[in-house]
């Protein structure tokens, strides 16, 4: 089949990459009945990305005729004896009103219908949005069949896939390349600049002997024995004088408390070291340590419960701080997330902090998501929407995406029974932004109920709950699935 360029200005271009058959027409019947049939406008409409009803109607609108387009045998057919020329013309002006860009002329458009029923042409080239004139007659039956929404097929995404995969092979290979760049300049540098970092600038008047420089160590030795011994002398002839009192001794601890130091250690009269108290579950303010100490020291003798040493009072802990609870190493990464979270960290800040935890990987996603939809039960799968770039920084693998699936099992089953629809939508969501992967559903879906890493196992029935509220959507998966290869 000929082809041609879209487009006449197009036409004298060798090299020009965007082709369409050349329309072939038939004339059928005679008399009144007599009509012209365009024998490959699927084919032709096809090339142009537009559905063959709009050229179709855009003929008869243009020639006054009536046309009729059918979908079941694909026949585009338009009343009276027309020639081909004419038709063909008619097609460009099709072309540069509803196929080509109005920025940059290609004709890599898509019909955009706005929410106030107006008709663009969003180009996938430059990006330039064309604003089509309504007044034309096809405007009208553009509204009221509009095109069909493109579908995101299995293809698709194992093409966007592909393009990823692609793309980080990409940034190894730069990323090889910096790295031999930078040896071979190194190599250079020290092969070239070897002789010069051994020449050493002579002094002038100087002899041979003058030449090398000594080391640093045997610099160092020389200053010290070029040092000034009266320097010396009057450094030995400080005398250092240290207020031994108590309130002296009290006002320095005081001084160089800190948050840090949550052990408290006193001064006696004679200046030895005592502990004061035991260690705290948590470390104490500063402000917080000092107000204790002024109520511990006193210079009477009394039996509060804490002892005495040389004259300075000890007095024991209230009974409320001994009831502290540690927090427990799930509850430290939870509260981690959670401040990082009310500092406004981005999605690549949060993915660097969850690399740097030293805690089992699973524990770890799990306070991680815990963090992010803590509280939330009705309204979840619009939530994850939202913050669905935080959850694609920690899901790059197949690893990551199993353990964001354990970390979404452990959180929804805690979820009550009237918010479990919720989770096949938030697996779907995931599943459309290419944040999960198929396979990992399937493969978590249909793997026995395991221990999720978290400071308490998931139980096994909610565990199988969860499972229950995911089915329609595993169910969807493989139906697509089955469809798919069939088609193939």
């Amino acid at each position: 089949m000929a082809l041609q360029n879209i487009g006449a200005s197009n036409r004298d271009d060798a090299f020009y990459r965007y082709k369409m058959p050349r329309l072939m027409t038939k004339i059928e019947g005679r008399g009144n009945g007599i009509k012209t049939n365009v024998v490959n406008m699927v084919e032709v409409a096809k090339a142009l990305a537009r559905h063959p009803a709009y050229t179709t109607k855009y003929f008869g609108c243009e020639l006054g005729a009536q046309s009729k387009f059918d979908e079941k045998t694909g026949t585009s057919i338009v009343n009276g004896a027309h020639e081909t020329a004419k038709l063909a013309g008619l097609l460009e002006n099709f072309i540069k009103k509803y196929v080509q860009c109005y920025g940059c002329g290609n004709p890599e458009t898509e019909v955009v219908i706005t929410k106030t029923q107006m008709i663009t042409l969003k180009c996938a080239a430059c990006g330039f949005v064309s604003d089509v004139d309504m007044r034309d007659k096809l405007t009208t039956f553009i509204l009221k069949n509009p095109p069909e929404q493109k579908k995101t097929g299995k293809k698709d995404k194992a093409m966007r896939r592909a393009e990823k995969e692609r793309l980080k092979e990409g940034e190894a290979v730069d990323e090889e390349m910096k790295k031999q760049k930078k040896e071979s300049l190194r190599k250079k540098k020290g092969g070239g600049g070897g002789e010069d970092d051994k020449k050493i600038v002579k002094k002038k008047g100087g002899s041979d002997d003058d030449d090398v420089s000594p080391p640093a160590s045997q610099a160092d030795e020389e200053e010290e024995d070029h040092r000034n011994p009266q320097e010396e002398e009057d450094d030995d002839g400080v005398e250092w004088h240290t207020d031994t009192s108590a309130e002296a001794a009290q006002r320095r601890i005081i001084e160089q408390l800190t948050a840090a130091t949550s052990e408290m250690v006193l001064l006696g009269e004679n200046g030895e070291k005592t502990a004061a108290a035991e260690e705290s579950p948590r470390a104490k303010t500063p402000k917080e340590s000092k107000s204790k100490l002024l109520r511990k020291t006193s210079t009477k003798k009394t039996d509060v419960g804490g002892g005495e040493i040389d004259g300075v009072k000890m007095v024991a802990p209230p009974p409320e701080a001994t009831k502290i609870n540690e927090l427990t190493p799930y509850e430290k990464l939870l509260k981690g997330f959670k401040e990082c979270l009310e500092k406004g960290f981005t999605p690549a800040q949060l993915a660097t902090y969850v690399q740097g935890k030293e805690e089992p990987a699973q524990e770890v996603m799990n306070a991680y998501f815990e963090a992010l939809f803590e509280g939330l039960t009705k309204g979840l799968s619009k939530e994850v929407g939202k913050k669905k770039l935080y959850l694609e920084v920690v899901a790059q693998d197949e690893g990551s995406q199993a353990k964001l699936l354990g970390a979404i099992e452990a959180f929804c089953s805690s979820l009550p029974a009237d918010a479990g629809k919720e989770i096949a939508i938030l697996l779907k969501i995931l599943y459309d932004s290419d944040i999960l992967e198929e396979e990992q559903i399937l493969l978590w879906f249909d793997a026995q109920v395991v221990s999720n890493g978290n400071t308490t196992t998931t139980p096994k029935s909610k565990a199988l709950q969860v499972r229950k509220f995911a089915q329609p959507f595993v169910d969807w998966l493989r139906s697509a699935e089955a469809e798919s290869e069939e088609g193939e």
